[in-house]
């Protein structure tokens, strides 16, 4: 089974982006998909982000970005290190009750922070897996958020939630296209999914481009190096 698995994610980063990078050519070939997928345009958006500098405290965690970057092997070995850290605190979306939020709302807590729509292939693979990650490891010190990014209404992404039995993440969404064009700017996203680890106090320590096995030992050992535990 683990062997199965592993074959639904190519191993070698580059082919990996090289793919994504081909199919997905920017926010308008991305964006182009999903609206042909049925989606209506956005309804209630969420609030969007403010500018934000890298700080100082986030520039400085270089070495341990590398550190963490490290433990990123085999089914997470795209993991690639923040060069630099920067601060993601005013990344905005909705909260599973609906309300606006950022992740300076999760300050306490690593998180792995990840984009998915039900128009993406690759992403519906991976929610399993990312619920999987949560039921394992999610605490008070560490969740896994991760964001629908489809535009117009809840009826697909929770029908799909409903279908494949994700009960373990919250239900955060964003239908403006916000999030992800702010990803895009920042140079963090080039199609989806995309995957970032963000530390405790909201610094980017890693991110990747692509889908990848959450629910394995390799993503046990990656979370464990980014959350001291």
């Amino acid at each position: 089974m683990a062997e199965k698995k592993r074959s639904m994610f190519p191993p070698l980063r580059p082919i990996l982006v090289a793919g994504i990078a081909g199919a997905l050519a920017g926010a308008v070939a991305v964006y182009a998909t999903s609206r042909m997928a049925g989606n209506t345009q956005p309804e209630t958006p969420a609030v969007v982000a403010a500018g934000d500098a890298t700080p100082d405290a986030c520039a400085a965690k270089a070495d341990r970005a590398k550190q963490v970057a490290e433990a990123a092997t085999g089914d997470v070995a795209a993991m690639l290190p923040a060069d630099p850290p920067q601060s993601l605190k005013a990344l905005a979306f909705n909260a599973p009750d609906g309300t606006p939020m950022t992740l300076a709302d999760r300050a306490g807590k690593t998180v792995l922070l990840n984009l998915w729509a039900t128009w993406c292939a690759p992403c519906r693979e991976e929610m399993p897996a990312l619920n999987a990650l949560q039921k394992q490891k999610g605490s008070d010190t560490f969740e896994v958020i991760a964001v629908n990014v489809d535009t117009g209404d809840d009826t697909k992404p929770k029908k799909f939630l409903a279908e494949t039995s994700i009960d373990t993440l919250g239900y955060y969404r964003d239908n403006t296209l916000a999030l992800f064009n702010d990803l895009k700017k920042r140079g963090l996203a080039l199609g989806l999914p995309v995957t970032l680890l963000v530390d405790d106090e909201g610094c980017l320590l890693a991110h990747m481009n692509g889908p990848a096995e959450w629910s394995g030992a390799d993503a046990a050992k990656l979370i464990a190096a980014a959350t001291g535990g």
